[in-house]
């Protein structure tokens, strides 16, 4: 109670603040170039949509039916404990970079572990959290990309990656967090895509991930005190089909595991695989769907797991002994993450968002089949029930392919043909999907504006052949979908053709900058957040642990002929046929899209005479994750729309 009342205060003196000043400035952090004065008017009106709260579940305590959760009271989320389903929220980190999930070893020790980078650098680093004191130690040696810390069954070690060695190849290492000093790397790799996935229960192996692409992983086991490493899953002969492989988990007797894999399938299905004989058994066949998330419980009685069934996701129970599945029953059509078994087996937790409900822990009960709420997320004082739900579109493209989206309608008191507003994901491996709207609801509930989420080819979910469409010289192909919704936008009585906005984030910001090249005639303006203006130059100056990962989607830079393609086709190189206004936001520590991306696409499209908006977030990464930024970020698009899109 008391952290929300210093919340509602800072809100009211902030308020105070915006009446007697009579604009919006920037704060500190915050760089603004070609941004008009923004009227404290704007910061009023959508206050309500720029306080909504999100909660998500981190970890079970080991012994007690209690959880860590993060969530957000002041300007980042923080690591929370959560004692009883609507229980108070005890916050235990006050960091002013926001913490990624922590986790509790299987047995009680004392303590958690948790993730947390600086000014959204990425450069992840673990650290120890003592419950008895509150006192927080660092692990990780402070410089270098740390992450998938991963308990060991007995609680005594955990397996991670870090690229402290060269910074660019993930090695892998163990370590008891109760002795910092018994770090220990055990296997140096080639490559920044190495993961472990799971520990034997005898402790001698490591179940190890090694990504190379959306469409190609494969599965190790490694032994932590050799470092020695076995193929589960070898390689194929030269030229056979690329295959995925997704998470793994070993059953409790260490002879086999459950896994995903497209293996034989355009989908990620769930199987076992016998590690003597390499047997693979499906055990979802019958669902035409991606397996996305899987967790057994520890007694390996139950295996929980979520599939993604056009958009959106269903939760699944299967007993292990007879196979027979039962479906929870969820809050409403929406999304599911984080989901994990208590040690215990009965109690199953996960995060569940949807249009009407922003991301909220929840548990289900396998005994009595009963589902409890544990977080109710405040939503600024809106009723969440007048929140609009997803309505599932199709389109034709060029080709005569399917492209499929999700379209958001604006309230009914708005009527006429309403502005449109296109929102493409990033990734380029993603998917939009139905789930709570935030501050987007401020634009369908009080500007009018129709908002579109297309899923353009290269999107997830719809099967790995679909996924690779846009590979390689296939990459204009998704600009060509977006054209394509132009059009069908046009075929619509209740959608304005004549006013749209295209708008998106990472991949999203090259497909937002592609189609103000492309479309510019067509469009109003654009919105791009750290988006990639031109593949070579990012390509060369992306972190180098995250590089050859890209070049497999995008194509190597070093090739001539390639290099001479990803000119071609990168936003920069058409930036002067750009007349429609732009707004580009960027962060100064972005390790994936780096800052000079956004840089030279605005100086470039400055010399065309067209407005340039931009924002630089100096303590931000790719996006940005502090509230302060996140508001004046919302204050200005808000402003941006009202004067380009709606006029």
């Amino acid at each position: 109670m008391r952290t929300l009342s210093i919340c509602l205060a800072a809100c009211l003196t902030a308020a105070a603040a915006l009446a007697q000043s009579g604009d919006v400035a920037p704060n500190e952090n915050l760089v603004a170039e070609g941004i008009p004065k923004i009227p404290a008017s704007i910061a009023e009106a959508v206050r309500p949509y720029a306080e909504s709260r999100t909660a998500s579940f981190s970890s079970w305590d080991p012994e007690r039916r209690e959880m860590l959760i993060t969530t957000r009271f002041g300007d980042t989320p923080q690591i929370h404990l959560l004692r009883l389903p609507g229980g108070a929220r005890r916050q235990l980190t006050f960091f002013p970079d926001r913490v990624g999930g922590a986790s509790y070893p299987p047995r009680p020790r004392g303590f958690f572990i948790f993730s947390k980078d600086v000014g959204g650098g990425e450069f992840y680093q673990t650290y120890r959290y003592d419950l008895a004191t509150g006192a927080v130690t660092l692990l990780t040696d402070g410089k270098s990309r740390n992450g998938g810390s991963l308990w060991s069954w007995q609680g005594d070690r955990i397996a991670y990656t870090s690229t402290r060695r060269n910074g660019q190849d993930s090695d892998l290492y163990v370590q008891d967090p109760g002795k910092p000093d018994s770090d220990r790397r055990f296997a140096e790799v080639a490559g920044g895509g190495w993961s472990p996935l799971d520990w034997s229960p005898d402790g001698r192996k490591i179940l190890v991930i090694e990504g190379i692409s959306v469409n190609e992983s494969y599965l190790w086991l490694f032994d932590p005190a050799t470092g020695e490493k076995t193929a589960v899953t070898p390689r194929g002969a030269a030229g056979a089909e690329k295959v995925a492989w997704g998470d793994g988990l070993f059953a409790p007797d260490g002879k086999s595991i459950y896994a995903t894999t497209d293996k034989g399938s355009e989908f990620q299905r769930l199987v076992s695989i016998d590690l003597a004989s390499g047997k693979t058994t499906d055990l979802t066949a019958r669902i035409p769907w991606d397996v996305e998330r899987f967790d057994l419980s520890r007694d390996g009685k139950r295996l929980a797991y979520v599939t993604n069934e056009d958009g959106a996701s269903v939760l699944r129970v299967l007993d292990t002994a007879s196979r027979r599945e039962t479906k929870v029953p969820l809050p409403a059509l929406g999304t599911i993450g984080n989901t994990k078994w208590h040690e215990n087996g009965r109690d199953l937790a996960f995060t569940f968002s949807g249009a009407r409900s922003p991301a909220d822990v929840y548990s289900w009960d396998a005994s009595t089949g009963k589902v409890e709420r544990w977080t109710e997320s405040e939503t600024g004082g809106l009723n969440a029930a007048s929140f609009r739900e997803a309505e599932l579109v199709r389109w034709k493209s060029f080709d005569g392919k399917t492209i499929s989206g999700f379209l958001y309608r604006p309230s009914d008191r708005f009527t006429g043909k309403r502005p449109v507003i296109v929102n493409i994901h990033g990734g380029p491996e993603g998917q939009s999907r139905p789930g709570f709207m935030g501050r987007t609801n401020y634009y369908l509930n009080e500007l009018g504006v129709a908002v579109i989420f297309p899923n353009v080819r290269g999107s997830v979910g719809f099967g790995k052949s679909f996924s690779k469409l846009d590979n390689g010289v296939l990459r204009e192909d998704s600009v060509k979908d977006i054209g394509a919704l132009l059009d069908w936008i046009g075929t619509r009585p209740d959608l304005d053709a004549g006013r749209v906005m295209i708008t998106g984030g990472s991949y999203g910001g090259y497909m937002t900058l592609a189609s103000a090249v492309a479309f510019n005639d067509r469009i109003r303006c654009s919105l791009d957040v750290v988006g990639i203006s031109n593949f070579v130059t990012f390509l060369e100056k992306t972190e180098s642990y995250r590089r050859d990962l890209r070049r497999v989607e995008y194509g190597d830079e070093r090739d001539p002929k390639m290099r001479e393609f990803l000119l071609k086709i990168s936003p920069l190189g058409g930036a002067s046929k750009i007349t429609r206004p732009i707004f580009i936001v960027q962060g100064a520590n972005d390790p994936r899209v780096p800052r000079p991306e956004s840089e030279q696409m605005a100086a470039t499209v400055r010399k065309n005479g067209s407005p340039v908006w931009y924002l630089l977030g100096k303590d931000e990464g790719h996006g940005f994750s502090k509230k302060r930024n996140q508001d004046f970020q919302f204050y200005a698009t808000v402003s941006f729309i009202q004067e380009n899109l709606l006029k």
